[in-house]
């Protein structure tokens, strides 16, 4: 890889060995937010990155990356991060989360030498992705987005639950982007209504909110507010959902205005819930899908 290269995004997070419990049945997939993230950004053609952890024996993931286009800064660790994921309904937003084993936290070092004009920190827990990766970031110039998830969510034993994070404040007043799920959003902001959450989000730094709920996806931005639908013929690959959606909607932004990243987002991300694993239709295919469901004869939009 050539270091002196600069990425137009960075994906920032493990790699995760995931069991997906749902009523289809028991998938075993190569999943982690940065796999679905990455993935999508290299399918609408930017220039993609990962910097990960993982275990010497999940090279192919590594494989993967490179041989779709997507440079990997990879920590190889005794074990990759194994996660059990079980839908027990068809409310992609409810679901129980267990982690057998962890690769460790990445930093600031993993970071500092990466030249990028984004980031999309997407970690598994709390404590993988912390503070000081952001704020190198940030110093660099760097436009961040950070999924919520990463700091929600807290390994007690084996089992991840939601707790208060006290570094809240502190951290989102050095985002650009935040990403969130409906259910996350009110762990963190005590508000079940997604439109007053985002706007708490807002409050606290975020220039744009993007809130990912089962029905579609909410954008706050310049204190206003953009909704677009899902629009799946099946529902087969609902692990990865938010994930897809922030990389889509960060490689739109690096071109496009927020509301008309989102409705590319929305696009992607309703193909990729079609079908387990990361993002791998075509441009085409997308805006066919915007032109039906989300432009309404405004084609303009999405040029």
């Amino acid at each position: 890889m050539d270091p002196s290269k600069t990425y137009d995004l960075l994906c920032i997070g493990n790699y995760t060995k995931d069991t997906i419990i749902s009523p289809a049945g028991i998938k075993y997939v190569d999943g982690g937010a940065i796999n679905y993230a990455a993935h999508a950004a290299n399918q609408l053609g930017l220039q993609v990155a990962v910097a990960t952890r993982l275990a010497i024996e999940d090279q192919r993931v590594v494989d993967k990356f490179m041989d779709s286009g997507i440079d990997c800064f990879v920590t190889y660790t005794p074990e990759s991060t194994s996660m059990r994921l079980e839908y027990p309904t068809n409310n992609p937003d409810i679901r129980n989360l267990s982690v057998a084993s962890t690769a460790g936290p990445i930093t600031s070092k993993d970071v500092e030498n990466i030249e990028t004009k984004a980031a999309v920190i997407g970690s598994s827990l709390r404590g993988e992705v912390g503070l000081d990766v952001i704020q190198t970031l940030r110093e660099k110039n760097v436009l961040v987005a950070a999924d919520m998830q990463g700091f929600v969510r807290v390994l007690r034993g084996q089992k991840l639950v939601y707790e208060a994070w006290g570094e809240m404040k502190e951290t989102l007043v050095y985002l650009d982007v935040l990403k969130s799920d409906a259910v996350e959003a009110e762990a963190l902001t005590g508000e079940a209504d997604i439109y007053k959450a985002a706007k708490i989000f807002s409050q606290m730094g975020p220039k744009e909110v993007v809130l990912t709920h089962k029905d579609g996806v909410l954008l706050y931005s310049g204190e206003e507010y953009y909704q677009a639908g899902f629009y799946p013929q099946v529902l087969n690959g609902r692990s990865g959902r938010g994930d897809t959606c922030i990389g889509a909607y960060m490689a739109m932004r690096a071109s496009k205005d927020p509301c008309v990243a989102l409705i590319w987002a929305a696009a992607v991300t309703s193909l990729k819930i079609e079908k387990l694993g990361p993002f791998d239709r075509s441009i085409s295919e997308v805006e066919e899908l915007l032109s039906t469901k989300y432009l309404q004869g405004k084609h303009n939009l999405a040029n």
